[in-house]
C-alpha cells in the first residue's frame, strides 16, 4: 500500500479520479531531463574555474566584476522559484488576475533598488546588509537581530514553500519518493553552490531563466490554443464551475465579477487596491532593496552603469510572469474544473489529498496533460530551474550572512581561508535543515501557499523596510531608533502572526474564528500599519536621543553621499584580512599536499596560493575602486532612459489591466 505525502501518493495512480496515468517515463522526456542537468552542472563547473573563489570577494560578490545581462537574469531566476509557478497559478485560478499585480509591482521598485539604494552601499564598501546598519548606527544588537531574521525568514518562508511546491510537482510528473526527490536536487544545487560561490550561481540562473522563460510560453501556447484564444478564455473562465457544489455558499465556487482586473474593491476585495499599491510596495521594497539574496547580486555588479542596466532587464523580465504563470493557472480551471475548482472537501480531497482545495495542482496537471513528450520533460527542466536557482541563492546569501555576521562575532581573528570554509560548512548544515523541515512543510495547508508566504512577510518585514529606508534617507536616526522600532515591530507583527495561526486560517465554506479586531484587518494593510508604527517609534526615540555626527555617515546616506573626506567608523569592523598574519609564514616552505588533497581544495576553490602583500597605497586604490559610483555619461544616460521607459510601461500595464 502506497504512502501518501501532500496527498498524493508516492506511485503515481490516477485509477481514483479516472483518467489515465501520465508520467514522465518516456525516452524523449529522461533524455531532456538528463541533458538539462548535464548543462547546468557544465555551466557551473565552467564558473568554478574561471573565477576566483578563495577569498570573500570572489567567493561572495563574484570578484564584483559580473555584467549587467547575468545580473539580470539571476535577480529574476532568484526569485522566481518553484513557488510562482505552482502558488501564483493556483491563486489565480481561484481568484483571477490581481495576483499578477504581485509581479508588477516589481518594475517599479527594481528602480528604486538600482537608483537609490545600491549606490549607497556600493559607496559604504559591504557585503551583507546587517554590516551596513553596522555602520549606519554601531552596535551589534541590530546587525545580529537582522541576520537571525532573515535567516529565519529563508529556512521558513522562501524554503519550505520551495519545496512544497516542487514536491507537488516532482511527485506528480515522476512518481519518486518525495524525500529521495528532495535530497537529489539539493544535492545537486549544493555542489556548485558549495564550490562555486556567487559567480556559478549567476551564470547559473542566467542559463535557468532561459529554460523558464522558453519552456513557459510553449506551455501558454499549448493552453491558449486549448480554449481557443484570449476571448473564449475570458467568457469560458467565468463560467468555469465545479459540478459538486453540496450546499456550500456560490461566492466559495464561482468566478470573482473581477477575476478580470487588478485593482479590486478597498474593503471587499481579496486583493484590496490600496493594500496592492501601498502595502505591497512595503513589502517589495524590503524584499527587492534591503534582502540579502537580491541585493548581493547587485553588489557583484563591475559598475554601478551594470547594476541599473541589471534592474532594468529584471523589470522587463517581471513582466512576463502574467503571461506564463497567472493566465495558464486560470485556464487550468477551466479545462479541469471539477478538480482544480472543487469545492467539496470529500471531492477535493479525492482528487488531491487537500480538504480546503485543490488549486495548487493547476500548474502541473496543465504541464502533464497538455505537453507532448520532450516538452513535457522540457517542463519539468523548468520547474527544476526554477526550485534549484531559488535555492541555490538563498543558500549562498544565507551563507554570507551567517559567515560574515555572525562566524566573525565567534572568531575575530579568523583568516579568510577560515571563513570560506566556514562558509561552505554552513551551506551544508542548511541543506541539512531544509531536509529536516520536510515534514513539517508535509502539515501546511495547500490552499493557502501564496498567501502564507506574503501574509508572513506582511507580519515580519516592515519594521526592517522602515528601518532600512529611514537609515539612507534621514540622518537624524540613530541606533537607539532603529534598534527600538525593530523590537516594538517584531512583537506586534509576532502577535498577529501567532493569533492567526493558533486560530488557523480556515476557509471559504469553513471561516477562521479568530477575533475580527486581530485577524478581519488584511494582511496587505496591516503591513502599512506595521510600517507607519515602526517609523514613528524609530523617529520619536530618535529624536529623544543624541544624534549622530556626520563623520561617521560620509557615504552612509542619501544627503551625505558624495563628500569625500575619510569616514570615522562608530566600531571597528569585527572582522579583517589580517595580511600580516596570512603572510608571517610567507619565507616557510609550503606544504606538499598528496594528488587526492589537491584535487579536493582545487574543486573547493581552497587552492593554497598565497596573494600578493599590497602595499599601502595599493589597498587604498583598491577599496577606492570597489567603493565608485561613478558611470560613463553615454551609459548612465542610456540607463536612465531605460528606466523611464519601463516605468512608463509599468504603469501602462497596470493601467489596462487595472
Amino acid at each position: 500500500m502506497s504512502q501518501d505525502y501532500f496527498g498524493f501518493s508516492l506511485i503515481r495512480n490516477y485509477a481514483r479520479n479516472g483518467t489515465a496515468t501520465v508520467a514522465v517515463n518516456n525516452p524523449a522526456d529522461i533524455s531532456v531531463i538528463v541533458i538539462y542537468f548535464l548543462v547546468v552542472l557544465a555551466v557551473g563547473v565552467w564558473a568554478m574555474i574561471r573565477t576566483n573563489r578563495s577569498t570573500v570577494g570572489g567567493f561572495f560578490l563574484a570578484g564584483r566584476n559580473m555584467v549587467w545581462w547575468p545580473i539580470g537574469a539571476s535577480l529574476f531566476a532568484s526569485n522566481i522559484g518553484s513557488g510562482h509557478f505552482v502558488g501564483i497559478a493556483g491563486t489565480a485560478a481561484a481568484g483571477g488576475l490581481a495576483i499578477g499585480g504581485f509581479e508588477w509591482n516589481a518594475l517599479i521598485v527594481v528602480v528604486i533598488l538600482g537608483w537609490l539604494f545600491v549606490p549607497i552601499y556600493i559607496k559604504a564598501g559591504v557585503v551583507t546588509m546587517p554590516e551596513y546598519l553596522k555602520k549606519r548606527f554601531g552596535g551589534q544588537r541590530i546587525r545580529i537581530y537582522l541576520s537571525v531574521l532573515s535567516l529565519f525568514l529563508y529556512v521558513f518562508t522562501k524554503i519550505s514553500a520551495d519545496m512544497f511546491s516542487g514536491a507537488i510537482f516532482i511527485n506528480q510528473a515522476l512518481g519518486l519518493n518525495i524525500y529521495l526527490a528532495v535530497i537529489m536536487l539539493l544535492s545537486i544545487t549544493a555542489i556548485y553552490t558549495v564550490t562555486g560561490g556567487l559567480a556559478a550561481v549567476i551564470y547559473t540562473d542566467t542559463l535557468q531563466t532561459i529554460i523558464m522563460v522558453v519552456g513557459s510560453f510553449i506551455l501558454m501556447g499549448y493552453a491558449f490554443n486549448e480554449v481557443g484564444g484570449y476571448e473564449n478564455f475570458q467568457q469560458r473562465y467565468m463560467e468555469a464551475v465545479p459540478s459538486i457544489t453540496a450546499n456550500i455558499s456560490a461566492s466559495c465556487y464561482e468566478p470573482r465579477a473581477d477575476s478580470f482586473h487588478i485593482f479590486r474593491n478597498a474593503i471587499t476585495g481579496d486583493l484590496p487596491w490600496p493594500g496592492l499599491v501601498f502595502g505591497l510596495t512595503i513589502q517589495a521594497t524590503w524584499y527587492w532593496c534591503t534582502d540579502q539574496v537580491i541585493v548581493q547580486r547587485c553588489l557583484s555588479a563591475k559598475n554601478l552603469s551594470h547594476v541599473k542596466a541589471g534592474c532594468i532587464l529584471c523589470g522587463y523580465l517581471k513582466l512576463l510572469p502574467m503571461f506564463l504563470m497567472v493566465f495558464p493557472g486560470m485556464i487550468s480551471r477551466i479545462l479541469y474544473t471539477d478538480m482544480v475548482a472543487c469545492v467539496d472537501p470529500v471531492q477535493c480531497e479525492k482528487h488531491c489529498g487537500a480538504s480546503v482545495g485543490c488549486t495548487n495542482i493547476a500548474y502541473p496537471k496543465l504541464v502533464l496533460d497538455l505537453m507532448p513528450n520532450g516538452l513535457r520533460g522540457l517542463m519539468l527542466s523548468v520547474m527544476m530551474a526554477s526550485l534549484m536557482s531559488s535555492l541555490t541563492s538563498i543558500f549562498n546569501s544565507a551563507s554570507t550572512l551567517f559567515t560574515m555576521d555572525i562566524y566573525t562575532k565567534i572568531r575575530r581573528t579568523a583568516n579568510e581561508r577560515e571563513l570560506m570554509i566556514a562558509g561552505r560548512l554552513f551551506i551544508l548544515a542548511l541543506i541539512g535543515v531544509s531536509i529536516a523541515w520536510i515534514p513539517v512543510v508535509q502539515s501546511a495547508q495547500s490552499g493557502q501557499l501564496f498567501d502564507y508566504i506574503q501574509s508572513i512577510t506582511s507580519y515580519l518585514a516592515p519594521p526592517v523596510a522602515a528601518v532600512f529606508i529611514l537609515a539612507i534617507f534621514c540622518k537624524r536616526v540613530n541606533e537607539s531608533g532603529a534598534f527600538y522600532g525593530l523590537a516594538i515591530g517584531l512583537l506586534v507583527g509576532l502577535s498577529r502572526m501567532i493569533s492567526e495561526f493558533a486560530f488557523g486560517t480556515g476557509s471559504c465554506n469553513n471561516p477562521s474564528n479568530c477575533p475580527t479586531i486581530i485577524c478581519g484587518v488584511h494582511y496587505l494593510y496591516f503591513a502599512i500599519i506595521l510600517f507607519v508604527v515602526s517609523c514613528v517609534i524609530i523617529l520619536g526615540v530618535s529624536l529623544m536621543t543624541k544624534p549622530i555626527d556626520d563623520k561617521h555617515l560620509y557615504r552612509l546616506c542619501w544627503s551625505l553621499r558624495n563628500r569625500t573626506e575619510e569616514r570615522v567608523d562608530i566600531e571597528q569592523d569585527d572582522w579583517i584580512d589580517n595580511q600580516e598574519s596570512n603572510n608571517m609564514d610567507i619565507d616557510e616552505p609550503q606544504e606538499e599536499l598528496g594528488c587526492c588533497k589537491k584535487v579536493v581544495m582545487g574543486f573547493c576553490g581552497l587552492e593554497q596560493q598565497r596573494a600578493p602583500q599590497l602595499s599601502a597605497e595599493e589597498q587604498a586604490e583598491l577599496k577606492k575602486k570597489l567603493t565608485d559610483t561613478t558611470e560613463v555619461p553615454l551609459w548612465r544616460n542610456i540607463v536612465n532612459a531605460n528606466a523611464l521607459i519601463l516605468l512608463c510601461v509599468a504603469v501602462f500595464f497596470h493601467g489596462f489591466y487595472g
